[in-house]
């Protein structure tokens, strides 16, 4: 663990001046009001970092465009590749056009229709496979018969380090943070904020949440390496990763103070109060810190400055609908 190469705070700083423009600074909210108060206390301070807000509608293109801003112009000339059942995919394919290259991503054929548009609607080629096994066999395909460089969904040094500019810009934005929850998938967004956090603000706990349905990262702390989980089963699919991978969790190993995980059903609640509330219309990963902070880690946030991570948006209005109908 000691090993590893960590995102230093200058580093960090230099990935952001690096994203420039390609990248929003996206704001920081604070939510205050009757049901805050009654979610969390009064004494409670709750800032929402609006990642939802970002390109490409989550935070993701922070960590595609460090990766491939680190490519060499013939590779970048050559185009890349991904597989992803959504926002990497959408992601990916608005680096690509911002940087005047090419997309070719894979998708599940169960990737929702919405994303799926939404990734043709930036000029990506999108393959269609039966399963997540089959898209990663095919992916490689790609990469060895075209010479696309293959862009990670949540693993690297450069994903960590573009991921780390959302904890950079948190710190320099609420500098008295007590405590920050971060949604976990595959890790990488958890990561890289961790790293940034925890450097610019040693007091400051890191949370990370994820779906009772796909836990990777908890069974692989408890494990003490990574592991592959043998199901994923939630409504937040952008958080279901199979397995956590060694960089991002020896970042998380060493960063992160606690992950804990949350029921689909929860995270449907909070998706309906953001929307009630807050006029937020979020993704299920895009509720799940705020569905941790009202539930497990309740206790270790009550009367804190909390920030909560709102990682983001790509839900299309039938499958809204349908989630948080469930919760009446």
């Amino acid at each position: 663990m000691d090993t590893i190469e960590i995102p230093t705070p200058r580093r960090i700083e230099q990935a952001r001046e690096k994203l420039g423009e390609k990248v929003r600074r996206t704001p920081v909210w604070e939510w205050e009001g009757d049901v805050a108060d009654q979610l969390l206390s009064k004494e409670t301070n709750i800032f929402l970092k609006l990642e939802l807000f970002q390109y490409a509608g989550s935070f993701k293109p922070r960590g595609a465009l460090m990766n491939m801003l680190d490519l060499t112009e013939e590779q970048l000339e050559k185009g890349v590749t991904a597989v992803s059942a959504g926002n990497h995919a959408i992601a990916v394919a608005y680096a690509a056009k911002s940087l005047g290259t090419t997309a070719k991503v894979v998708m599940p054929k169960t990737a929702n229709n919405f994303r799926v548009e939404k990734c043709k609607s930036q000029g990506a080629v999108v393959e269609l496979v039966d399963d997540v096994h089959v898209a990663f066999e095919w992916v490689k395909e790609i990469e060895e018969q075209e010479s696309r460089a293959f862009i990670h969904p949540f693993e690297g040094k450069q994903t960590a380090l573009g991921t780390a500019t959302v904890g950079l810009e948190l710190c320099q934005d609420i500098p008295m943070l007590d405590a920050v929850i971060v949604p976990i998938g595959g890790g990488g967004l958890c990561a890289g904020i961790a790293s940034a956090v925890k450097q610019l603000n040693p007091d400051c706990k890191v949370y990370g949440v994820e779906p009772v349905g796909a836990d990777s990262m908890s069974q692989s702390l408890q494990a003490g390496k990574p592991v592959e989980i043998e199901k994923v089963d939630t409504i937040a699919d952008s958080l279901g990763a199979p397995h956590a991978a060694p960089y991002s969790f020896s970042l998380c190993q060493r960063f992160v103070d606690k992950v804990v995980t949350i029921t689909d059903l929860k995270m449907a609640q909070m998706m309906r109060t953001m929307f009630e509330e807050l006029k937020l219309a979020v993704e299920p990963a895009g509720a799940s810190a705020l569905a941790a902070a009202v539930g497990p880690l309740a206790d270790k946030v009550i009367g804190k400055n909390v920030g909560i991570i709102v990682c983001g948006t790509n839900i299309d209005t039938e499958n809204f609908q349908r989630i948080i109908g469930k919760t009446k």
